[in-house]
């Protein structure tokens, strides 16, 4: 019989063969100062090209007051207890309802952590006669919630809707086997190259087949679209993306995450996402910071029109410097 830990220290996995080279550097630096485009690193400042703050909320005066005021006034330990049972407070269902009505959907489910909260809401909306249909890229919460699923699954190729379509024929001919429904899986931006995902393609096929989809727009959540809710209003079908997550993480400089669709559906997840049944709730300290990150965010249209600026020189620098950048949506 062999330990159980050997094969982990043997090899160290995918990423771990690499880590006597790899560690302090190439992965878990210590970056050190004030959070920034520029940071200090073993003593020399860097150009730091890694950090979600999208939007520059992280350091905007206004919500790092925001953020302190609340740390005092309620510490990170209130409200003590999962959301079901001692830790639902008005402020929770108030950031609810704004984002709901920022995003175009009936009801929103705060979530503690994104990771977790899409993987378990995933196993909770399919059972084992449901079929998932995933953009083979998918980002890996995704990968690991298909993995929780007990049912059948088809990847399509990325962003190509005619094998897309060809995977969504697969599923319906297994559907009339098992009897359940279809869950599409993909992502609104994908964050390891910034393209947008394939959805007013995907929204244009619920006209031929019956199946819903969930979208993960982490990457696109706050800036992406006229209004800044997501990269299903920038490509015109929010109407036909039936659940919209995202997290607190890149555009807003917090953490937590948030589920959004129809108020039945949410009912349910509400009841039946066990990372948020058997969970602590959200602190109320960041909390009251998002409302004011909402707050702002839908006010101040020139935190957008920045972010945008910056993008638009960096790619034009590049490319006058030889450089061949991905072609984006």
């Amino acid at each position: 019989m062999a330990d159980v830990f050997e094969k982990l220290v043997k090899d160290g996995g995918p990423l771990g063969k690499h880590m006597d080279r790899a560690h302090g550097y190439f992965a878990f630096p210590k970056l050190e100062g004030e959070l920034g485009p520029r940071m200090q690193f073993r003593g020399k400042e860097m150009i730091v090209w890694s950090l979600n703050n999208y939007l520059g909320l992280v350091n905007h005066p206004e919500v790092r007051k925001v953020d302190a005021e609340a740390a005092a006034k309620y510490g990170m330990g209130n409200p003590m207890g999962a959301r079901m049972m001692s830790g639902n407070t008005a402020k929770h269902e108030e950031l609810e309802k704004v984002i709901s009505k920022f995003v175009s959907r009936e009801d929103t489910m705060l979530l503690n952590f994104g990771y977790q909260g899409i993987m378990s809401c995933i196993d909770a909306l399919v059972n084992r006669r449901d079929v998932i249909v995933y953009d083979a890229e998918a980002h890996a919460c995704i990968v690991d919630g298909i993995r929780l699923h007990m049912g059948y699954t088809y990847a399509f190729k990325h962003n190509n809707v005619e094998d897309f379509e060809k995977q969504l024929q697969r599923a319906e001919k297994m559907t009339e086997k098992t009897g359940g429904g279809i869950l599409v899986i993909t992502e609104g931006v994908f964050g390891m190259d910034g393209e947008q995902g394939i959805l007013k393609e995907i929204v244009a096929l619920k006209e031929k087949y019956q199946f819903r989809i969930l979208i993960d727009d982490a990457h696109g959540f706050g800036y992406m679209g006229p209004t800044g809710a997501g990269a299903d209003e920038a490509q015109g079908c929010q109407a036909g993306i039936d659940l919209y997550f995202s997290t607190f993480v890149k555009s807003m400089g917090s953490i937590g995450a948030f589920i959004s669709g129809p108020k039945a559906v949410l009912k349910y997840l509400r009841y039946n996402t066990r990372s948020q049944i058997f969970a602590k709730s959200l602190p109320l300290m960041i909390v009251e910071g998002m409302l004011t990150r909402m707050e702002m965010v839908i006010n101040m249209p020139e935190l957008r029109a920045k972010l945008w600026h910056n993008v638009e020189r960096l790619q034009t620098g590049l490319k006058a410097r030889g450089f061949d950048l991905l072609t984006l949506r």
